[in-house]
């Protein structure tokens, strides 16, 4: 890639990328997954958020002594994840801010402190990882809130607990899950500015057999859609696919689809702009669309 490709890819892509972990094994995954996205010139902090303890336990239970020393194990906890991190970014000589947020001085709940670290720091990407029903991340469990994703300034990432790929130095094969929405389009260019010279592409249009005498209707929108993403495509030196994929005709639904076309596929990264997270297993980007976008004319 020349200075000037890579100044525009930089350009156009994620410039500041935040990184939340905590002091679970699956946040070294979650920094190293992220690692593969870091361009030149990128900028990236590395977050992790020490819960008040006062939270944890009813109010009036602990007593200063017991309060402050479980204050200091769990800023220790959050200082040792953020340590992990960095290890990994330093390993790949990559330079990385690294903070501990202490909920104890601040208030408030972990969501609420990373979308307002990810907002004041001006991110243009947020890294989670998601795991069910204990955690840092408890507003992740099995699903992204609404507050959160909606509150959130900025395109998500999440990986999943259930990801146990092998984690490679960048994205290899990327999956576009398109719907004829301009969000979704959105998406799909700042995608591919994660994609590598030897990425592997593909594009898809789920087409949603549950209501049956629309199914020409919906297969003739993909063809549409997919036209349209072709043209996108064009100057792109990946290797690319497209193609129409299909709900099974009862009990399934788009988001259950796009997960199967991606294990199908063997997809190590997909990219969507809706925000629907419950039930990925592979890292999913989803992209905050623009303001006023609207459907593919």
């Amino acid at each position: 890639m020349t200075a000037s490709s890579a100044s525009n890819r930089l350009k156009s892509g994620f410039e500041r990328i935040m990184i939340a972990v905590d002091s679970s094994p699956m946040s070294a995954r979650v920094a190293k997954y992220a690692c593969g996205l870091v361009s030149p010139g990128t900028e990236v902090r590395i977050v992790s958020v020490a819960e008040n303890p006062r939270a944890l336990v009813p109010l009036g239970l602990l007593a200063d002594a017991v309060f402050e020393t479980i204050q200091e194990e769990l800023v220790r906890d959050a200082s040792d994840a953020v340590k992990q991190a960095n290890e990994v970014f330093a390993d790949a000589n990559i330079d990385v801010d690294a903070r501990v947020v202490e909920l104890s001085r601040l208030g408030g709940y972990a969501g609420n402190a990373l979308i307002d670290a990810a907002s004041e720091w001006h991110a243009d990407l947020l890294v989670v990882g998601a795991r069910q029903h204990h955690g840092m991340l408890r507003w992740f469990e099995g699903t992204v809130s609404e507050f959160v994703t909606n509150q959130t300034p900025c395109s998500i990432l999440i990986v999943p607990a259930s990801y146990v790929a092998a984690i490679h130095a960048y994205p290899r094969r990327i999956l576009f899950a398109l719907d004829g929405s301009e969000a979704s389009f959105d998406a799909l260019r700042s995608g591919l500015h994660l994609a590598r010279p030897d990425s592997s592409i593909r594009a898809v249009y789920v087409v949603d057999r549950a209501v049956r005498f629309l199914e020409d209707t919906f297969i003739e929108e993909g063809d549409k859609v997919l036209a349209a993403a072709a043209e996108v495509f064009a100057n792109q030196i990946n290797p690319v696919e497209l193609g129409l994929v299909k709900t099974d005709p009862a009990s399934d639904d788009i988001p259950h689809t796009i997960v199967r076309e991606a294990e199908r596929w063997h997809a190590d990264l997909v990219i969507v702009a809706g925000r629907t997270a419950r039930i990925t297993q592979t890292p999913l980007l989803m992209v905050r669309p623009r303001l006023n976008s609207s459907s593919l004319s």
